[in-house]
C-alpha cells in the first residue's frame, strides 16, 4: 500500500538508478555513433582507393599497357617474382606513366578535396588535404592449381583516425585472358 505523503526512499533509489543506467547507455550510444560519424569520411577515402587501384590493374591487363609476366609484385611470394608491383605498404601515390599506383614511377601524395560547410564541392569554403596518414599495399598472388593463368589481387588500405588505426582489405581475382 502506498504511503499518503508520496514515493519511499527506496521507490526513489530505485527509480534513479534505472534512470542513470538509462542515461548512460544513450551516452554510450552517441559517443559510439560520434566516433563512427567522425571517420566515415576516411572510411570512403579507403574503399574509393582500393577499388581505383583494382581498376587501374585490370585496365592496364585489358588496354595491354602491361604484360602478364608484370602483373605481380617485385619480390613477392618467391622472393623473385619480377613483377612491377612494390611489395608492402606505399603512400597513397599519383599513378606515374604507366597509370598504374604501387610503381616506382608514382607521383606526389594524392590529396582529396572536401565539401565546405556550405557541402558543396567547388566552392571557396572547400578544404583539401593531402593523405598522408594513408597507406596502400597490394599483394598478387598466383592461385594454387591453376598453372599461373589466374592471380588473386589483394589490396589493404590503411588509415590512422585518432587513436584507432583502420584497415580495409579488398580481394579480387585477375585472369591473363584481356
Amino acid at each position: 500500500m502506498r504511503s499518503p505523503n508520496g514515493f519511499s526512499l527506496v521507490e526513489t533509489v530505485i527509480s534513479l538508478g534505472v534512470l542513470t543506467a538509462g542515461l548512460l547507455g544513450a551516452a554510450a550510444v552517441l559517443a559510439q555513433g560520434m566516433q563512427k560519424m567522425t571517420s566515415s569520411p576516411g572510411d570512403v577515402v579507403t574503399t574509393q582507393k582500393a577499388a581505383e587501384a583494382i581498376e587501374t590493374v585490370f585496365a592496364a591487363r585489358d588496354s595491354h599497357t602491361l604484360t602478364w609476366a608484370q602483373i605481380r609484385n617485385v619480390h613477392g611470394y618467391s622472393g623473385s617474382d619480377n613483377g612491377i608491383f612494390l611489395d608492402g605498404p606505399q603512400s597513397l601515390r599519383l599513378p606515374g606513366a604507366d597509370g598504374v599506383v604501387n610503381t616506382t614511377d608514382d607521383g606526389d601524395v594524392e590529396t582529396v578535396t572536401y565539401p565546405g560547410p556550405d557541402q558543396m564541392i567547388g566552392t571557396a569554403d572547400d578544404t583539401t588535404r593531402v593523405l598522408d596518414k594513408y597507406t596502400r599495399e597490394i599483394t598478387i598472388r598466383d592461385v594454387p592449381n591453376e598453372n599461373g593463368a589466374l592471380r588473386s589481387i589483394t589490396v589493404t588500405v590503411t588509415y590512422q583516425t585518432g587513436a584507432v588505426l583502420k584497415t580495409y582489405t579488398l580481394t579480387t581475382y585477375i585472369s591473363n585472358f584481356a
